[in-house]
């Protein structure tokens, strides 16, 4: 039965995710609203007053230009949510807390959140949420303890605002197959590890084997999760990457026997042969990670890593050496990382710290201190302030801002 009444939603759920995506065009239609809620009836009308109870019948119930509102709590899965019809461009259906109240999807009896070691996980139980479709507003929601968070293969379109991803089996959000167009905001995906593997996958966030032009990532937070905070592997279409932070990815917090996590803050290629892809990342910051801040990891192509800044990382600040490549690194920032940088022959890099010379210890930035940067987000999603974080005392204009 669909709902014929329309319920308005606060800039805090669905509006704010519309707000963060821009107009969908003037052919926009208003759709009808189905309510969700953990004491309602699947067979009811899906209105405030006689709510739906599964997200996943609201999801079978929308068309295009529908807007799911989901009552605050915690719902606890037994089968994944799965997402297969679209919206479209003009009519996208979004999916979102109501009135800002705090939404919880918990994948820990999910069967394949506890794959064994050295299993497989089937494709259609991968994701707490499991999409694969096109023109969806997702926002808000909080996916923990699934095998992954948000798994999205053959994805047009999309926008997913403000969610949080955490400890889940799995990576806490993966795109992949060919998806193109999709945007990704204001993200936290933290303390995503993966036993069955020994920590050798879960990213906070990957975009990784496949290919589609456009998609975008824009101030997330990737923390502390057993693998990569970003990783690109095999994704052989550019993805843009601004205002996005990684930090304390790749330790074996979980005592993994034989432990496989890589570390890194940002994995920006990778594959057998690693395809060439010029990828781009300004505006970023990856510091105490296990590996390397920013490395090409043998992806070839013409990176563009500008106005970024590394800190403490185990490894290299700015890994770019694979034979042939030809990255492109400008106006970024290294701070007491094992090494500055690494350069191949085909790699541009001015005005990065390691140029200018001199000595780039803590002494010379105004402060090293994290905490604002990893405080609360803003009322409307964006990163917290950190003003002096990482900002050179000098004056000079390397590295991110915050």
């Amino acid at each position: 039965m669909r709902n014929a009444a329309i319920w308005s939603v606060a800039m805090t759920g669905a509006a704010m995710v519309m707000a963060l995506a821009g107009p969908v065009g003037p052919a926009a239609a208003a759709g009808v609203t189905l309510v969700v809620a953990p004491n309602g009836d699947d067979s009811g009308p899906g209105t405030l007053a006689r709510p739906l109870k599964t997200i996943q019948r609201a999801v079978d119930l929308a068309r295009p230009g529908d807007t799911i509102s989901v009552r605050g709590g915690t719902y606890a899965l037994t089968d994944n949510v799965t997402i297969t019809s679209s919206g479209t461009a003009s009519q996208p259906i979004t999916l979102a807390p109501h009135q800002g109240e705090r939404v919880v999807l918990d994948g820990d009896k999910l069967p394949a959140s506890h794959t064994p070691v050295g299993g497989s996980i089937p494709r259609a139980e991968r994701g707490a949420i499991h999409m694969e479709a096109s023109h969806w507003r997702i926002s808000g929601l909080e996916i923990v303890n699934g095998p992954y968070g948000v798994y999205c293969d053959g994805c047009d379109g999309n926008v997913f605002a403000r969610l949080s991803t955490h400890d889940n089996y799995e990576s806490g959000f993966q795109l992949q197959g060919a998806s193109s167009g999709n945007q990704i905001l204001n993200l936290d995906s933290y303390r995503n590890r993966d036993p069955r593997k020994n920590g050798e996958s879960a990213d906070g966030l990957a975009i990784k084997e496949g290919s589609g032009s456009g998609n975008v990532v824009r101030g997330a937070r990737l923390w502390n999760n057993v693998d990569d905070g970003f990783d690109a592997w095999e994704f052989a279409s550019p993805v843009t990457i601004e205002n996005t932070v990684a930090y304390g990815n790749g330790f074996n917090r979980w005592n993994f026997p034989d432990f496989a996590g890589d570390g890194n803050g940002f994995k920006l290629g990778g594959g057998s042969p690693a395809p060439a892809v010029p990828h781009t990342v300004r505006g970023s910051v990856s510091f105490q990670n296990a590996k390397h801040g920013f490395t090409d990891n043998g992806n070839p192509g013409s990176l563009a890593l500008s106005r970024n800044s590394t800190y403490g990382n185990a490894g290299t600040g700015f890994d770019a050496d694979v034979p042939g490549g030809t990255a492109r690194l400008t106006g970024n920032l290294s701070v007491t990382d094992q090494r500055p940088a690494a350069v191949g022959s085909g790699t541009v890099a001015s005005g990065n710290s390691w140029n200018i010379g001199g000595t780039w210890d803590a002494a010379s930035v105004q402060s090293t201190d994290a905490a604002p940067l990893t405080g609360p987000r803003a009322a409307d999603g964006s990163l917290p302030k950190a003003p002096a974080f990482l900002v050179p005392r000098s004056g000079t204009a390397v590295g991110a801002r915050f």
